[in-house]
């Protein structure tokens, strides 16, 4: 297994994801940002994965997590907090862009649920005129987690052969510690462990989304 460095805010504006393409950042964020988002949390309006049939489809036997959207000022300060040169670097770094896009969402996993192997391409909706995702984000928001309790990230190295997970091989296992940022380039196959019932009540509390890029349609492909 490769594992790359975990980076510190010290080194974040020297990182890359043209060399690197995984970012990890342990105490990201600090106790009041993560308990200001929990409140943003507190107040949304949740959807379970058994509510969602396009997405269950797509993940089967991943238990019944849920998910809501982010509102208001909490976008703003999300937005303040990823405002990282490297992430601006990358995502610009593609050609004819004609627009800019992000998605992002709080999860909440609780004992039971997973998510499984996929590279966030087919999970893509809105065919093919759709903006392209470029960096998939994750901050943790719970202010505890126990090893024993799952819920870990795992990563891997792309496979030599595209659209495959034939060889598949894992380059990260991240815990999923409380301030934690994790950022990497898509497409790459990852995967959330299932929070084992040790959890209780604890849940597995983050935001998740994309850096996205809209471009102009040549000859019926997308670059």
């Amino acid at each position: 297994m490769v594992v790359f460095p975990i980076q510190t805010r010290e080194t974040i504006d020297q990182f890359s994801f043209q060399t690197t393409p995984v970012l990890v950042v342990e105490k990201f964020l600090s106790l009041e940002d993560r308990q200001r988002f929990r409140e943003g949390m507190a107040h949304a309006q949740w959807t379970a994965l058994q509510d969602l049939p396009k997405t269950k489809q797509d993940f089967p036997h991943s238990g019944n997590w849920s998910k809501a959207e982010i509102q208001g000022p909490h976008v703003e300060f999300l937005m303040d907090r990823l405002a990282l040169p490297c992430i601006k670097t990358y995502v610009e770094s593609f050609p004819d862009i004609t627009g800019l896009h992000m998605s992002f969402s709080y999860y909440s996993y609780g004992s039971g649920d997973c998510l499984l192997t996929h590279d966030d391409t087919a999970q893509t909706y809105g065919g093919p005129n759709a903006p392209r995702r470029r960096l998939a984000v994750v901050l943790y928001l719970h202010e505890e987690w126990h090893p024993d309790w799952g819920g870990e990230l795992i990563v891997y190295r792309q496979p030599k052969s595209k659209g495959t997970e034939s060889d598949l091989r894992v380059t990260h296992c991240i815990s999923p510690l409380p301030g934690s940022l994790v950022v990497f380039s898509v497409p790459r196959f990852h995967r959330v462990c299932r929070v084992d019932e040790t959890a209780g009540q604890h849940k597995r509390l983050s935001i998740a989304g994309w850096f996205m890029t809209e471009h102009r349609q040549a000859q019926g492909v997308i670059r």
